[in-house]
């Protein structure tokens, strides 16, 4: 399976592609791309281009992407959000199944804590898929996103299975959880 890894920025937006073959993941490809210093519509557009792109060059099974985080100045988490919904609809336009990780999540399947530092993230990328140098930090953040779907998407498609049963024992699924 290959995995379309999306780390949305409105300047620059991060993709990474790795294969799944069982438990073995390897590289495919990586980069950004990156939006022109013009208004949102542009730059939104130039996002949707690169993802559209992307997806017809290497034609993923599935596509993964960074949920959003509430910084500090809200209009930056307003911006941020569009620059991933413009990542999304390329990615739903091209027919592929979009799943979504925070970056806590992401952290902690990737280098084992929430809290890692971004330097973490690019030097645990670089091992795990034995790259001969270290990717760009958004390189790196999306080559993350794919692989903590690959390690974690099989579980939660598992428990998504099993869900009907749980209802009937008053259990549910609530992003990815199970709560009673």
């Amino acid at each position: 399976m290959k995995i379309l890894g999306i780390d949305p920025g409105l300047r620059i937006t991060g993709f990474g592609i790795i294969h799944k073959q069982g438990n073995k993941l390897s590289y495919v490809a990586s980069g950004t791309i990156k939006t022109p210093d013009a208004d949102l519509p542009q730059r939104l557009k130039t996002i949707l281009q690169g993802v559209s792109e992307v997806v017809a060059t290497y034609r993923p099974d599935c596509a993964v992407i960074e949920k959003v985080f509430v910084n500090v100045n809200p209009q930056s988490t307003l911006l941020l959000g569009q620059a991933r919904g413009a990542a999304i609809c390329a990615l739903v336009g091209a027919d592929l199944a979009v799943a979504e990780y925070t970056a806590l999540q992401i952290k902690q399947a990737v280098v084992g804590q929430g809290k890692a530092q971004k330097q973490q993230v690019q030097d645990m990328v670089q091992r795990l898929l034995l790259l001969p140098g270290t990717p760009s930090p958004d390189a790196a953040d999306a080559l993350a996103v794919a692989i903590c779907h690959a390690h974690s998407g099989e579980v939660l498609s598992a428990l998504k299975l099993l869900a009907p049963g749980l209802t009937k024992k008053g259990l549910r699924l609530r992003g990815g959880r199970l709560i009673g």
